[in-house]
């Protein structure tokens, strides 16, 4: 009798790591897209407006999904899911990118980091408050260590003439646009499926940026193949694969832990911005990176 149970027993454990991993790397494959968007729209800034940017990612960014989404058959989200799916639409995919894209032509790439990334402190406090996620002690200290990375990182990569005080108002409406967005996300994630939730979330938000038609179509006129490539890739990776992964993965963990994970993207952004761009890091940013990704590790661990 003991002899029949025995496979049972190796057969099951990694069914169990796989699911367990499974969100760790969807959230891995969200971070490194996110951070090679930086490096995307730094690369653009000349070529197009935040708010054409933002449409011309958004509108491919719906294509694609659209295009999965239509080989499957999901139901049609209740009325009560309408006002989180329109927060998030507008908050996130529309606010936040046309903020951003704003203003990282106002201050550099080390200032941006460092204020947008607030935004996860802000998801662990609303997810604890209004999701009732609690705030662990875990989660807290991992948080705080990874904040302090990014400000290491941040007063190694700024410029040292100032900000720009519009640059660093629009990185703060950024942070607070994406924490409010991925707190109302969650809930959703319980009832529909993470592709819906992204596409429905994205389309939205391409209504909302339709003003800038005008804007879109006379600068895709003036710019090149490798710009509108850059655009396309925007939509279609950053937008289209990254936030479905990370819908997948907050449906399977708390908004606070997940939060922690997008500390990854300054360091992130600037090794590719290294590799991409002939971006020299100072080495400093290097004890910031290191710092980051001992937080992530911290907030993480169960």
């Amino acid at each position: 009798m003991s002899a029949a149970t025995r496979p049972a027993t190796p057969a099951a454990e990694p069914v169990t790591t796989t699911r367990r991993l499974l969100p760790w790397a969807a959230a891995l494959v969200t971070v490194v897209l996110w951070a090679s968007a930086f490096v995307a729209i730094r690369h653009l800034g000349n070529d197009f407006s935040p708010g054409a940017l933002t449409l011309g990612r958004l509108l491919v960014g719906s294509l694609v999904l659209g295009a999965v989404l239509a080989t499957r058959s999901p139901h049609w989200p209740r009325r009560e899911h309408w006002p989180r799916l329109l927060v998030c639409g507008v908050a996130w995919f529309g606010i936040y990118n046309v903020a951003l894209n704003a203003a990282e032509r106002r201050v550099d790439a080390g200032t941006a980091a460092m204020l947008v990334n607030i935004g996860p402190i802000l998801i662990a406090v609303l997810a604890g408050w209004l999701l009732k996620e609690g705030f662990p002690r875990q989660l807290v200290l991992g948080s705080a260590v990874a904040f302090v990375g990014v400000m290491v990182i941040g007063s190694a990569t700024s410029s040292r003439d100032g900000s720009d005080t519009w640059g660093v108002l629009l990185c703060v409406i950024a942070a607070i646009a994406y924490s409010i967005a991925v707190v109302m996300q969650k809930p959703l994630l319980a009832s529909l499926p993470a592709l819906q939730v992204t596409w429905l979330a994205c389309t939205i938000g391409l209504v909302v940026c339709l003003p800038y038609t005008p804007q879109l179509v006379h600068e895709t006129a003036d710019a090149d193949l490798s710009a509108i490539g850059w655009v396309v890739y925007l939509g279609a990776l950053p937008t289209a694969v990254a936030f479905t992964t990370w819908a997948y993965a907050l449906a399977r963990t708390t908004a606070g832990r997940l939060g922690v994970t997008t500390y990854l993207v300054p360091p992130i952004a600037i090794l590719l911005g290294w590799a991409l761009l002939g971006e020299t890091p100072a080495g400093l940013a290097f004890a910031g990176g290191a710092l980051c990704l001992l937080g992530v590790y911290v907030a993480r661990r169960r």
